[in-house]
């Protein structure tokens, strides 16, 4: 059963070159970054040119998916990991990552994080030409596109293929002689680079190079693809240059976790900005301030310091919660809000409470939460947002649902208020969450808060545009080419 807590992610990616346990590696780094997806989990990994990569996907979280025999099996110097939510394509085992092929050009794995805008008629081009499709991501289509190389054309068949697809992507794949990782010339997902002794390490995170024990290095700068083999470390930008960046403010808001460093800022110090800028912007007198566990901590910590309101952690998370396959509908009320958040009655009784949280998207669970607290006995429940309010959708990898089902979208703050039952309920605006950030406006894209779009897209390629078609086995491509790294 999914929630509907806050926005979610598509995944997560790690890989690694030259090293002796590179699936023990990636696995701690999937551990690490499991906050950016938790419905699959999967690495493959290669030793020796020529043989199959040994490959371990399953359903669920990366200690569920793997044990240590499954560890020992996965043997090599090279592997490419990823945990997975669903955005372009449903949520089963045959759309979990990493993807792999065998063509002509050698074996070739993907992990990818972000979402194309034009994966639907890609798509259809690529079946009319003869590819068969195996899944229903917009991730195997680049997969076909390294396969299907024009050679008049030149430059490589990834830089090729890259030229095609149009989004968000930050990429690590894994052929017969190197990994590498590419990032879309926006840079709408994050994608680090890190070294541990001799080994290159990719991820979406810093945080899961300090779990390996790895040196960062530096960011994948947008637009530019950077290989791992055994010449060393090198990179090209296939790309025209991009007009502009257009990293995710939402990692800053949500998605990263805070001890990662993003554009070399700490997540979360960012969010404690965040929460001081709130507090400027929208003071009220209250008793207590409560953060939204753990998305809000930082930003709580923040309006409590700049206010001088005292912080008190009313709500308890409960964090072993698995799937569960019973709708409780009237049995529990608000199940789906009280089994991940309890309350302390006793810290809100009686009490003015300014419970600050990240982000409001459709307003039920947080309606139904200040339900909780009016029942607990608060006195008054001041709602404070330390984001500006979502009015559009995201098509570069965030699942924001449709337009129509945003609540900033179809009320009034005012309505909002009404609605969720609040006394009060104020949102950062877009200067004071760029500026607590600490990076230009002009290097995020702020789609979900101003609808200005960095990249055009079809409104009918949405999420479920591969969901539509028929799901097909993995192509063939060209017998004529020849087995080689699939760069050259």
């Amino acid at each position: 059963m999914k929630t509907s807590y806050h926005p979610k992610h598509e995944c997560g990616v790690f890989g690694v070159y030259n090293h002796p346990n590179a699936a023990e590696l990636t696995y701690y780094g999937l551990y690490a970054l499991q906050h950016r997806g938790q419905e699959s989990a999967g690495i493959v990994t290669a030793r020796d040119l020529g043989k199959p990569f040994a490959i371990k996907r399953g359903m669920g979280l990366v200690g569920q998916v793997f044990s240590e025999q499954d560890l020992k099996e996965l043997a090599g110097t090279r592997a490419v990991g990823h945990v997975r939510y669903s955005t372009t394509g449903s949520s089963n085992l045959k759309n979990a990552q990493p993807l792999t092929v065998e063509t002509s050009r050698g074996q070739i794995a993907i992990a990818h994080n972000g979402n194309l805008v034009n994966a639907g008629v890609l798509r259809e081009e690529l079946e009319a030409a003869g590819s068969i499709f195996q899944t229903t991501t917009d991730s195997e289509i680049i997969l076909h596109l390294i396969s299907r190389p024009n050679p008049a054309i030149g430059g490589g068949a990834l830089a090729q293929a890259l030229s095609r697809v149009h989004g968000a992507y930050s990429l690590i794949l894994m052929g017969e002689n190197e990994v590498i990782a590419a990032r879309d010339p926006f840079g709408f997902r994050p994608l680090v680079i890190g070294r541990l002794d001799e080994a290159i390490i990719f991820s979406s995170e810093t945080c899961a190079l300090d779990l390996v024990g790895a040196e960062f290095v530096r960011e994948v700068e947008p637009g530019e693809v950077v290989v791992a083999d055994d010449t060393g470390l090198r990179s090209f930008k296939p790309h025209a240059e991009t007009p502009r960046e257009s990293l995710c403010i939402f990692e800053f808001v949500y998605f990263a976790r805070p001890d990662s460093q993003l554009g070399g800022r700490n997540v979360s110090h960012a969010r404690t900005r965040m929460g001081r800028e709130l507090a400027r912007l929208h003071p009220v007198e209250a008793d207590i301030v409560v953060p939204v566990p753990d998305s809000g901590t930082y930003a709580a910590l923040g309006y409590s310091e700049q206010s001088g309101i005292p912080l008190d952690q009313a709500f308890v998370r409960n964090h072993y919660i698995g799937r569960t396959f019973l709708q409780p509908t009237q049995l529990i009320r608000d199940f789906n809000v009280r089994v991940k958040l309890n309350l302390i009655r006793s810290a809100v009784q009686g009490k003015r409470v300014v419970v600050v949280d990240d982000s409001i998207v459709r307003g039920t669970t947080a309606r139904a939460r200040v339900t909780n607290l009016r029942e607990a006995g608060a006195r008054e429940v001041h709602i404070r947002v330390s984001c500006p309010p979502h009015r559009f959708s995201c098509h570069y990898g965030i699942d924001f649902p449709n337009p129509k089902d945003l609540l900033a979208n179809r009320m009034t703050r005012q309505e909002i208020t009404k609605y969720l039952g609040a006394d009060s309920l104020g949102y950062l605006d877009v200067d004071g969450m760029v500026r607590a950030c600490g990076i230009p406006a002009k290097k995020f894209c702020l789609a979900c808060f101003t609808g200005d779009y960095p990249v055009p897209f079809a409104p009918e390629d949405n999420k479920e545009v591969l969901e539509r078609r028929r799901d097909q086995s993995v192509s063939l491509v060209p017998e004529e080419e020849s087995r080689q790294g699939f760069l050259l």
